[in-house]
């Protein structure tokens, strides 16, 4: 079971200002900031981690916020849509909090058997919550405005828009060992047995829609979680045997990462369990200090200086 893809570890996504995007993830959305350091290739860029109370995988949704880009647009080549799984009969309470908070949100709908409303973030963002029609008994991150019986659980699924879906299948079959699990209309739901939640890749098959742009409101990339770095070095010959390009191992300091762009145009990483978010804070700090990569530890003065003031 250790050497099997175990569903969702992270989704990085790309924002526009750093205040806002903090704000709305956690005082609207109710999340915790696990890790707040910076793009280890852009240090005068945050890198914000969202997710439960440790940063679980499976929970983890992080942002680089580039202050002033431009924003992209969604489309073909990229994941497009985020889902949160969220408790039974909490979507009301979310579809209100959403009103009060000035967030706009789709009606509530039926897909594959779930109801879900989508929303956009402040960048434009495709977030959907979902009632999971699966047990989901994760324990959630609360807020005094945010209680367990409303606050999302972690990812659900991602959504990838592909012009073809073929031969991004064989990546999820034959190497990640996911497995078709239902269809509706041009939409295509493949699950992992490895991990009761996090588990979902949905592809959308649009032929003759156009390449998304990156840019703020999209997503940069999707990871995947391996337990160790042996079960992902093992992976990562499997793709290179695909003959697709993958990159060495890289030190994350919260995760051993190696990245490859699927024949689809989506760029997947494979991030391991280890050594995880206390690494370098207490598990009841965690989020509360700038922690650098130690490439940068000192550059600390000049890079505190040149990054946005963040306001908790």
């Amino acid at each position: 079971m250790d050497n099997r893809i175990l569903g969702i570890h992270h989704i990085t996504a790309i924002a526009g200002n750093a205040q806002r995007n903090h704000d709305f993830y956690t005082k609207v959305l109710g999340l915790r900031m696990v890790k707040k350091t910076v793009n280890f290739d852009d240090p005068g860029t945050y890198h914000f981690y969202y997710g439960d109370e440790t940063g679980t995988p499976g929970t983890i949704l992080t942002f680089f916020p580039w202050e002033g880009i431009s924003a992209g647009h969604t489309g073909t080549g990229m994941a497009t849509e985020i889902g949160y799984s969220v408790p039974a009969d909490s979507l009301e309470f979310w579809a209100d909090r959403f009103r009060q908070h000035g967030v706009g949100q789709d009606a509530m709908a039926q897909r594959m058997g779930e109801t879900y409303f989508g929303f956009a973030d402040p960048d434009g963002l495709k977030i959907n919550l979902i009632v999971s029609k699966y047990p989901d008994t994760r324990v959630p991150w609360t807020t005094p405005e945010v209680g367990a019986a409303a606050a999302t659980r972690g990812f659900h699924s991602v959504t990838l828009n592909l012009k073809t879906i073929a031969p991004t299948v064989e990546v999820l079959t034959d190497i990640f060992g996911y497995t078709l699990k239902e269809q509706e209309g041009n939409r295509y739901r493949f699950i992992t047995d490895t991990n009761p939640t996090a588990a979902i890749v949905d592809i959308v098959e649009s032929p003759k829609e156009g390449r998304g742009l990156s840019g703020s409101g999209t997503n940069h990339h999707v990871a995947f979680r391996v337990h160790d770095e042996a079960a992902q070095s093992e992976f990562r010959e499997k793709i290179l045997r695909k003959g697709l390009h993958i990159t060495p191992k890289i030190n994350r300091d919260y995760f051993y990462s190696v990245y490859f762009r699927e024949p689809g145009g989506v760029l997947f990483e494979l991030a391991t369990e280890n050594p995880g978010f206390t690494v370098d804070e207490e598990k009841g700090q965690l989020g509360t200090h700038l922690k650098l990569p130690v490439q940068y530890e000192s550059m600390r003065s000049s890079i505190e200086k040149n990054l946005p003031a963040l306001v908790s």
